[in-house]
């Protein structure tokens, strides 16, 4: 690459990826003849596929295996036998790149989710708002207490005496 050519942030390089290998790597054969790759099973499944492929490589080859298997073993509609799952997931994980750091969008980046500690934040947020709101409905048909629209003694209600100077 030359100096002239700026690099793309992760989330908008993710088509020249080093998962691709992985990715686009057929998983089988589903019952309407197409092959179904890596990529598709676990968009489908709703995990996102490039961070899905950093955690796998970052596993020993025998958990990432175990994981893919599992995954694998969730999809519906495959030609394979559940007994190949396993030997099908490491064929797959085979085609992962060498444990290094990788470059991946952080969660917030990628999926529009927020931070681990932002989502707390936010649900403490919420469930404090939640709690305020139930008080407030809980409150909301009696009537208001109005200081001293209380049964006054008699001794209350009359003004009170100031002894006035040369007077007694």
């Amino acid at each position: 690459m030359s100096a002239h050519q700026a690099t793309l942030p992760p989330a908008f390089s993710l088509l020249n990826s080093e998962f691709n290998d992985f990715l686009f790597a057929p998983i089988g054969e589903e019952g309407n003849d197409t092959l179904l790759t890596v990529l598709s099973a676990l968009a489908r499944l709703g995990i996102d596929p490039w961070q899905e492929s950093a955690r796998l490589a970052q596993l020993s080859t025998e958990l990432a295996t175990q994981r893919l298997t599992s995954i694998i073993a969730e999809l519906p509609n495959g030609r394979w036998a559940p007994a190949d799952a396993d030997a099908i997931a490491a064929r797959l994980v085979n085609l992962l790149p060498a444990k290094r750091p990788s470059v991946v969008p952080s969660p917030g980046v990628a999926s529009g989710q927020l931070p681990a500690p932002s989502r707390l934040m936010l649900f403490l947020i919420m469930a404090t708002v939640g709690g305020l709101t139930m008080f407030a409905l809980s409150n909301l048909g009696r009537p208001a207490a109005v200081i001293g629209t209380e049964n006054p003694s008699p001794a209350a209600t009359s003004a009170p005496q100031v002894p006035v100077a040369g007077t007694n």
